[in-house]
């Protein structure tokens, strides 16, 4: 709206991650790169812990790192965590790092997400009242207002959650169709990035051969290897996924374009189903 340039800075896979399974912790940001990128015109740095589509729990000394850069050069924090509440690694919010740099910061919070209704899209802004006005004067030209009752339920949701253990239950309950999902890439013998947070795994199929004459769509076949696998994937073996290169920007398509990303926020009888599927790529494994 206000004319701004996106400028990308990616999170990089470990080297081995080809190879073998490890956490998602292990995706890093080079602050050299992250330095680099920052120009005098540099307005807001946009952070997402935990991580989607990599599962990745930022550290307290990245966020640290990462804090004190922004508050050296006055750059603004928008820190995305939506997923606040689904974390199985220590989590920290930036904002709460220090006094300076809290009045950088807005973070951003999800009814939706942390409730698993996300059709309701309810969501908030935390910040220092200085920030907190332009986002409140930007937001009456955009949607002006989410739906009372949603609000409310939202609300009454957060004053019912301790009294129902509803939060540990929850993380309970997802790292255990976790561990259940990603049985099959065990089996499989296919590498994996094990979540900090979040309900998706990214899964290594570099190993996965896709047929050379496969004939491809119009709208797939000059896209990335991923977008290729996540096509296919659904029309032989009838596994949707996402393709992570839609998070990255053309020219860094090829850090990712050996992952998918799947969900497993599911029953336990579509996580059986997709298993058994899954297992159809054993014979494109080379």
């Amino acid at each position: 709206m206000p004319g701004g340039k996106v400028v990308y800075v990616p999170l990089h896979p470990p080297s081995d991650g080809h190879e073998r399974t490890s956490s998602a912790s292990n995706w890093s940001i080079d602050m050299d790169e992250l330095r680099q990128a920052i120009t005098p015109r540099t307005r807001m740095i946009v952070l997402n812990t935990p991580h989607n589509p990599i599962g990745k729990v930022f550290s307290r000394s990245e966020l640290q790192a990462i804090g004190d850069l922004c508050v050296a050069n006055n750059i603004l924090i928008l820190s995305d965590e939506v997923y606040d509440r689904l974390y199985y690694a220590p989590f920290t919010r930036i904002s709460t790092l220090s006094p300076e740099i809290a009045a950088l910061t807005m973070t951003v919070g999800s009814g939706g997400k942390n409730f698993y209704c996300t059709g309701w899209r309810v969501g908030w802004l935390i910040g220092p009242a200085h920030l907190i006005k332009h986002v409140a004067a930007a937001h009456t030209r955009i949607c002006y207002s989410s739906v009372s009752p949603l609000q409310e339920a939202t609300a009454v949701a957060f004053e019912q959650a301790d009294a129902h253990d509803f939060w540990a239950s929850t993380k309970r309950d997802m790292q255990s169709k976790m561990a259940r999902f990603v049985a099959v890439f065990d089996e499989l013998g296919l590498p994996y990035s094990v979540p900090d947070g979040g309900y998706f795994v990214l899964a290594n199929l570099a190993k996965v051969k896709l047929p050379e004459d496969y004939g491809w769509p119009e709208q797939v076949k000059d896209r990335p290897r991923d977008f290729k696998m996540a096509w296919w994937m659904i029309m032989e073996l009838g596994v949707a996924a996402i393709p992570p290169s839609e998070f990255m920007t053309e020219e860094k398509t090829g850090i990712v374009e050996d992952y998918m990303r799947f969900a497993v926020c599911k029953d336990e009888e579509v996580l059986e189903t997709a298993k058994e599927r899954l297992r159809g790529l054993k014979k494109y494994i080379q």
